[in-house]
């Protein structure tokens, strides 16, 4: 599995193998197979045990597996092959607590997708150990919020990276870009979401994951200003002021330390 810092997430419908085998050699950090929307009711029992067969070997690549029931959380936790769990529709924190018991060790990723999870973001961020992440579903959020235009959602979207950052964990992912034909579009997204503090973003389409991987790459000038702060503060000594006037402290340091290891993957 990848040891980078993921900046890639591609879905991939649990019920077509096939698709789900030609995500796994697309280039995604992580692939994220999907028991829930994308898979019909009629379809979810073979989509859970293709996925169990699929994680019953260690995997080259990460793979999270978005699940609908506890019926697939008891059927795949403890797999070889098994990342994470991303929760979907999480309101409360006792979801997360009651999946963590039934899946002891595995990593979670609660979805945001209604009002109610969103006023609940940090209570679940901050959930359970088992937490690695949080991230919003936005489709959904849109509907419950009856928002039409993304403007609307952008409170929320900071308010999951607050969230996330008050628990101790990664920046949250972006959600999904629906218009795989757009990658202008996605570009500029991309671009506004990193000025919200996202990390990095989930794709439906192969074709989205470079230019996501672009956008949330750090610039050179971002790079040298982050190899200055550590050459400058090699160890966690406490706050100080570079030769320029700018502080620094122990958040700007781990701000740093992530800019450069997101320049190594260039």
């Amino acid at each position: 599995m990848t040891t980078t810092i993921p900046l890639t997430w591609l879905y991939a419908p649990g019920d077509r193998p096939q698709v789900v085998e030609k995500a796994l050699s697309a280039g995604a950090d992580v692939v994220i197979v999907d028991l829930e929307d994308a898979v019909a009711p009629d379809r979810k029992e073979y989509a859970r045990a293709a996925t169990a067969e699929l994680l019953a070997e260690p995997l080259s690549t990460a793979v999270h597996v978005r699940v609908a029931t506890e019926d697939d959380v008891r059927a795949l936790a403890g797999l070889p092959g098994l990342a994470g769990l991303r929760l979907p529709k999480v309101t409360h924190a006792h979801q997360v607590q009651h999946i963590a018991a039934l899946a002891p060790g595995v990593p979670l990723y609660p979805l945001l997708e209604s009002a109610l999870g969103i006023e609940h973001a940090y209570a679940i961020a901050a959930a359970h150990p088992s937490v690695r992440g949080i991230a919003l579903g936005e489709a959904d959020l849109c509907a419950d919020l009856g928002v039409r235009d993304e403007v609307g959602l952008d409170w929320s979207r900071s308010r999951v990276v607050v969230a996330a950052r008050a628990a101790g964990l990664a920046p949250p992912a972006q959600s999904v870009y629906r218009h795989i034909t757009d990658l202008a579009g996605l570009a500029a997204s991309c671009a506004h979401g990193r000025a919200l503090g996202f990390l990095g973003r989930a794709a439906i389409h192969p074709a989205q994951l470079p230019v996501i991987e672009r956008a949330y790459l750090p610039p050179p000038s971002e790079v040298a200003a982050a190899e200055e702060i550590l050459t400058a503060s090699p160890t966690d000594t406490g706050a100080l002021a570079l030769p320029d006037g700018r502080f620094v402290d122990a958040a700007v340091l781990d701000a740093a330390r992530r800019t450069v290891a997101l320049s190594h993957r260039r």
